[in-house]
């Protein structure tokens, strides 16, 4: 017998951010479901994780991966051409410390140095393909105006259509760096944070999972839900249409390819047959990685999705299970039709480590603030009810 795995790799609000890979015994009469394990996913917004369990061997012997992330609707896609992939990375100059004041010439400043490679880099968007993305954050400018800063880090992300197009873009990134310290007697190196190939969605999953999409069917929103949706997209100025009445069809590749985010379960998808769920759980017309997006999580709008979501998963994994032969049909598919003539190479080396000590500051400050927050499922019915708030509560209270 063999096994299914599935692992919690994204434990975000609501489990709306799940990945099962499945591992689908050679035989099994009468069918034996098999246990199951779970672990959390790390650093998803860094693109810290998956390239890493990639590289590392976690999904040689997995069969399928059904992965998950919250949305406004229920649906499912294939192929690829929609996001983009990335390559998250970290310059650092190294040059001198002096006074500001007394003997400035004396330093070589790093900042300085970082500064001229952000300007170098504006610079070159102009000649980049439109579809990039790159964006950028100086994470340490120094420590105070009175010392030319001795060290000084910048952290970019890289993002473009195709792998062979974010390597032509990360060494021009490297070559601009490199001009940078070249122009202020200081040295760089880079350290590669995470990385992400642009997703590729495998059709015969994905068919599968819609199938069970149209059985499973969207929640039954109530007014409450309804009215909250309405409440949140007046709030942020988009259409006041409330929540979904039907699925998402399935979505094959798009006509011409569309930029935006990315997900390292791009690496993954490369790697095992593999297709995105996305849960009912948010509200239409929320911004990503804003506020507005965290508003659904803790009500019945997200527990609804995610029960809706979850069911999906379920079937689909098994479909997989019970139905070897689909298994064989979404291989067959990978290596003939989906991969193409694409060689997956990791954007990490076999020396790259992960940046496990990155937003330890954040956390160790904002950690124990948020325990009183905890949910207490053995004293309260519902989070709403924990934290006293009426559902739907639509106006700030004065």
């Amino acid at each position: 017998m063999g096994s299914t795995r599935a692992r919690n790799e994204e434990s975000g609000a609501a489990g709306n951010d799940t990945q099962m890979p499945v591992r689908i015994p050679k035989a099994a009469s009468p069918p034996v479901l098999p246990p199951s394990t779970g672990t959390g996913n790390f650093g998803k917004e860094l693109l810290g994780a998956k390239a890493y369990f990639v590289r590392d061997g976690w999904f040689k012997d997995i069969d399928i991966v059904l992965f998950s992330h919250v949305f406004d609707n229920l649906g499912v896609s294939w192929g690829s051409g929609r996001g983009t992939g990335a390559i998250s990375v970290e310059y650092t100059f190294t040059g001198s410390s002096a006074h500001s004041a007394i003997r400035p010439w004396k330093g070589r400043s790093a900042l300085d140095a970082v500064e001229l490679m952000n300007m170098g880099w504006n610079l070159r968007r102009e000649h980049l393909h439109p579809l990039q993305r790159s964006h950028h954050v100086i994470v340490n400018g120094g420590d105070q105006p009175n010392v030319v800063p001795k060290t000084a880090t910048v952290w970019y992300f890289i993002r473009e259509m195709t792998g062979p197009r974010i390597k032509q873009n990360f060494a021009k990134l490297s070559r601009t760096a490199a001009g940078a310290a070249l122009m202020t007697d200081t040295e760089t190196s880079h350290r590669i944070i995470g990385s992400a190939w642009p997703m590729n969605f495998n059709r015969i999953v994905a068919e599968t999972a819609y199938d069970n999409i149209k059985k499973v069917g969207l929640p039954k929103w109530d007014k409450d839900d309804q009215a909250l949706a309405t409440a949140v997209q007046k709030l942020v100025g988009a259409k006041e249409i409330g929540l979904p009445d039907e699925v998402l069809h399935i979505l094959g590749p798009p006509a011409r390819l569309e930029s935006g985010g990315s997900d390292d379960i791009g690496d993954i998808s490369w790697n095992v047959p593999t297709a995105t769920i996305l849960f009912p759980s948010n509200i239409r017309g929320a911004l990503s990685h804003h506020w507005s997006s965290a508003i659904a999580m803790a009500t019945p709008i997200a527990h609804k999705g995610a029960t809706a979501g979850a069911k999906v998963m379920a079937m689909t994994a098994l479909d997989f299970y019970l139905q070897p032969q689909k298994v064989e049909q979404a291989w067959q598919y990978f290596r003939n039709v989906q991969l193409g003539d694409t060689e997956y190479q990791p954007f990490i080396s076999p020396q790259d480590q992960p940046a496990i000590e990155k937003n330890r500051g954040i956390m160790n400050k904002f950690k124990p603030q948020l325990e009183q927050y905890y949910y207490q499922p053995e004293k309260y019915p519902s989070y709403l009810q924990q934290l006293g708030i009426s559902y739907p509560t639509l106006e700030k209270k004065d």
